[in-house]
């Protein structure tokens, strides 16, 4: 039995084809695991500063492809290091609001709510009502505690906390 020459050429090119197509799959295979590691190695980084874990995540991938990715996936950190900061600045934004304090409009020192001049620069942060003592807001016209200066629409009651101010 022989063999006509183009039953040559067809099976030639027949083996060829099955070692181009082995060849693109191993190039595509060796890039997957390479995409892997960079990727692993990112990761582990804006999740982590310890250099041992991102060592040891990027090994574990390197290692071990495909299951080495699933394994680093199942023990990486779950927050981010900027997810984590955050979340910090969260926490400390709602304790600073829970015990906010005031402070001096003109030089900026810690003042207490019952202040009536700030004890840095005599700046005056407050006055006390003519008639029950609590202390009220400069910008008041009325004591809202006693109702004080809402007669006249409130500005007997400014002259009369304006001269008890000035003295």
């Amino acid at each position: 039995m022989t063999l006509a020459p183009g039953h040559f050429v067809l099976a030639a090119s027949g083996g060829s084809l099955i070692g181009f197509v082995i060849a693109f799959f191993v190039a595509f295979f060796v890039a997957l695991w390479i995409s892997m590691i960079i990727w692993a190695w990112r990761d582990i980084r804006s999740r982590t500063q310890d250099v041992i874990l991102q060592i040891f995540g990027t090994v574990l991938t390197a290692v071990f492809p495909g299951v080495g990715i699933l394994i680093y996936l199942i023990l990486r950190p779950r927050q981010t290091l900027a997810d984590l900061y955050e979340r910090q600045l969260e926490e400390e934004s709602l304790l600073a609001e829970m015990t906010e304090r005031q402070t001096c409009p003109t030089c900026h020192y810690r003042v207490e709510s019952d202040f009536q001049v700030c004890p840095s620069c005599a700046t005056k942060l407050r006055r006390a009502c003519p008639r029950c003592d609590r202390l009220l807001e400069l910008k008041w016209n009325v004591c809202p505690y006693c109702g004080y200066g809402a007669g006249d629409g409130g500005r007997a009651g400014m002259r009369q906390s304006a001269r008890a101010a000035e003295r």
